[in-house]
């Protein structure tokens, strides 16, 4: 996979670029919505820096295998309090009718 990557750098730069943009959206993002100007601002700073992950993924470092992880890790927690909510209804709707 490695070797696919390095040799397809624009679907590995659109890959890191995507999977940067997740986690940015799922983990740091604040609730208030920040204004178009530092909107863009942000984006073309995440742009730049995903050019540096794409260097580091095409000298053989495993940037794009990382994102995956920690976007799966993101999935998992989400899982999770999806899960916990559903029991913590239930558990809500029988104390309820008891």
């Amino acid at each position: 996979m490695q070797a696919w990557f390095a040799s397809h750098p624009i679907i590995a730069y659109i890959v890191i670029f995507v999977l940067i943009t997740y986690v940015y959206n799922k983990v740091f993002r604040v609730r208030q919505k920040l204004p178009i100007g530092k909107e863009i601002v942000l984006y073309i700073l995440m742009a730049m820096g995903t050019f540096m992950l794409l260097i580091f993924q095409i000298d053989k470092l495993p940037i794009i295998q990382c994102l995956l992880v920690a976007v799966g890790l993101m999935l998992l927690v989400r899982v999770r309090y999806y899960v916990e909510g559903r029991q913590k209804k239930k558990a809500e709707a029988a104390a309820r009718n008891s």
